[in-house]
């Protein structure tokens, strides 16, 4: 249960973290890799935009599949699958803009491997970690996603300009190898529910769903059988699921158009060369990690504290972290210095961050055992954010194109942040009246 004297759970947030920051390096790197290659063909913007979001069709499929899968054969196995898929696909992907069925076809398979990842993180955090350390668990592993983005934007740039677009999915083919073979040695089955302290501590396969026909233990110390199933009729009428789905919509839907478009947004909208801002560039993503793990501690501490309640706690920061986070993307455009438009980015994505510690966590307050595929559903929503974000916004930067003759000026960025803001407010207003921290799924 222990490796080097740590416990085992704490070895698995510490490899899921490191799992999410690796297929963030991957988004990211693919992002700044295919604009400036897609940029020096001569590539318009609305078709960046088809291949950027090419990607979160695949991502959207596997989802629920991918909960699924957790659930039944473990996640585990289908996390370490899923970086193998992935990660052979970036080793023989060959970047050429004018290549658009390679392309497409190559960024679908990434997609539909890195969708199993989040359902079966979530499946492995709820089995491992008892209830009073999850939030503090899942921030560390999300805040994964923002080093990496951050690393993603401090170091393949260069790595672009001195060994070419290509050498970008030769690294993030090594990081997922490398990352598998750690997981392959140090992860392991979850404690069994006859582990006494298991048990009382609220975590392990007590937290799985039974197997139809699986034996269960009665009030005399019996067992009998009995078919139990997932109750997807529940989780898809709940209101309060509806809740983490809307702000999983939203918080993707900012993250993704940032993600995808900030390098288009330094690169045309401010003029400014990513290769010339130094570490500046990555201080949204740092943020975005900063945040994730503040909100975490933060949360853990209200709820052990009992200064909130759990429902209280995810509903105030997940309220604090979208409205401020929405002002500041409102801003953004307005900003046209390259220190003014970091630091607003920077607000508007460590805010977000911080309000993953009321929607994102809240998955294993209400559906421990279904921890995974409740995360599927949601996670689905915030795919295809990416989808419908990212290929919208590639159709109104060319719009506006048109209509201003290039996107050097406010006006022309004005949409692109507006509706994400505007979600912001729309979804914390819907979290503050359906959400709750309570148990709903026994």
């Amino acid at each position: 249960m222990r490796a080097a004297g740590i416990p085992k759970r704490y070895v698995l947030v510490l490899l899921t973290f490191i799992s999410t920051c690796v297929c963030y390096i991957e988004r990211v790197g693919f992002s700044i890799a295919y604009t400036i290659a897609a940029d020096a063909a001569g590539v318009n913007q609305s078709s960046k935009g088809t291949i950027l979001s090419t990607f979160y069709y695949g991502y959207a499929c596997s989802q629920v599949p991918g909960g699924w899968a957790a659930q039944k054969i473990g996640g585990r196995r289908v996390l370490l699958l899923s970086f193998v898929l992935w990660s052979l696909t970036c080793a023989f992907l060959p970047l050429d803009p004018n290549r658009v069925v390679v392309l497409v076809v190559a960024r679908l398979l990434v997609g539909v491997a890195q969708g199993f990842i989040f359902p079966s993180i979530h499946t492995v955090l709820a089995q491992w970690v008892p209830p009073h350390e999850r939030s503090r668990s899942v921030s560390v592993t999300t805040s994964g996603m923002y080093l990496g983005a951050a690393a993603g934007m401090l170091v393949l740039p260069s790595l672009v300009k001195f060994k070419g677009p290509q050498s970008v999915f030769i690294v993030e083919a090594a990081l997922g190898v490398m990352w598998s073979l750690l997981w392959i040695r140090y992860a392991g089955d979850p404690p069994k529910s006859e582990h006494p302290k298991a048990t009382a501590a609220g975590f392990g396969e007590t937290l799985l769903p039974l197997r139809k026909k699986q034996k269960v233990k009665v009030e005399n110390g019996g067992s009998s059988t009995k078919p139990v199933s997932i109750p997807w009729k529940k989780i898809m009428f709940s209101l309060p699921v509806w809740a983490i789905v809307v702000n999983n919509f939203t918080f993707h839907y900012a993250l993704y158009v940032l993600m995808n478009w900030l390098p288009t947004y330094f690169e045309l909208g401010l003029q400014l060369s990513l290769q010339d801002m130094g570490t500046s560039k990555m201080m949204p993503y740092f943020n975005m990690f900063i945040f994730s793990n503040i909100g975490g501690v933060v949360a853990d501490h209200l709820i052990t504290r009992k200064i909130l309640t759990v429902t209280s706690t995810r509903k105030f920061l997940n309220t604090v972290g979208f409205l401020v986070s929405s002002v500041a993307l409102v801003a953004l455009p307005n900003f046209r210095s390259s220190g003014g438009a970091v630091f607003c980015s920077s607000v508007a994505l460590g805010f977000l961050a911080l309000g993953r510690a009321g929607f994102a966590v809240n998955h294993m307050d209400i559906a421990p055992r279904y921890a995974g595929i409740v995360m599927g559903v949601s996670n689905t929503a915030g795919t295809l954010a990416g989808i419908i974000g990212v290929e919208m916004t590639g159709q109104i930067l060319e719009a506006a194109k048109s209509s201003y003759g290039d996107l050097s000026t406010p006006e022309s960025w004005k949409h692109v942040f507006l509706i994400p803001g505007l979600l912001c407010v729309f979804s914390s207003a819907v979290f503050i009246l359906f959400s709750t921290g309570e148990r709903i799924f026994n």
